[in-house]
């Protein structure tokens, strides 16, 4: 069935960008001064704290950013449950709620170990990396080269889809959709997340 986001009045998308401060819900969560996310128990009190908060959230789709800038310290075990497992929490067709999610400051401090995690799981996910936003974690060539030009372009419409992607441009970005890397909207067209954050 074709989604549609929440708040689309005008088929772009949400009209605000909903956000969960880590840094806080380590705070909130451990009792911790620092805001660092270390060792597995850490990052599944934290990873359930941020389920707790999207269980509430409309059936509807929409993007919700996951933001690391005040998280100084990322180890791998906090990536695999605050990145990874979230992510494969909301993947499936069992999936909870219709999220697709963008994490947001994921820098050179971060990036080894979220690269890492979601090697190990097969999934990608878009990251603000400090100089815009990326995909990270396996994808094909052709994957990447479709996610691209999509996040250059933030909106194509059906009849430009041919025109920006060539003639497998359709089926690539039904499967980046698939995969919870942009939006297939129902009039054919599609997305970038980050457009979609961004919209107010």
């Amino acid at each position: 069935m074709t989604e549609r986001l929440a708040h689309d009045r005008h088929g772009g998308g949400p009209d605000w960008p909903a956000a969960i401060d880590v840094a806080a819900i380590v705070t909130d969560t451990v009792a911790s001064r620092g805001h660092n996310l270390v060792t597995r128990p850490t990052g599944r009190a934290v990873r359930e704290a941020i389920e707790q908060r999207l269980t509430p959230m409309s059936p509807s789709p929409f993007v919700m950013l996951i933001d690391f800038t005040r998280v100084r310290i990322l180890d791998f075990s906090c990536a695999d449950e605050v990145v990874a497992k979230l992510l494969l929490r909301y993947h499936g067709p069992d999936r909870p709620g219709n999220i697709f999610f963008l994490f947001r400051a994921v820098d050179e401090m971060h990036r080894h170990a979220v690269e890492e995690v979601l090697a190990r799981h097969g999934l990608a996910a878009v990251c603000d990396v400090g100089g815009g936003f990326q995909l990270l974690g396996p994808a094909t060539p052709e994957e990447r080269k479709a996610w691209d030009t999509l996040e250059r372009c933030e909106r194509i419409r059906p009849r430009d889809l041919a025109g920006a992607l060539g003639e497998l441009g359709e089926p690539l970005l039904r499967g980046l959709a698939r995969r919870r890397l942009a939006y297939w909207s129902g009039n054919g067209g599609a997305a970038a997340l980050s457009a979609l954050a961004r919209t107010r």
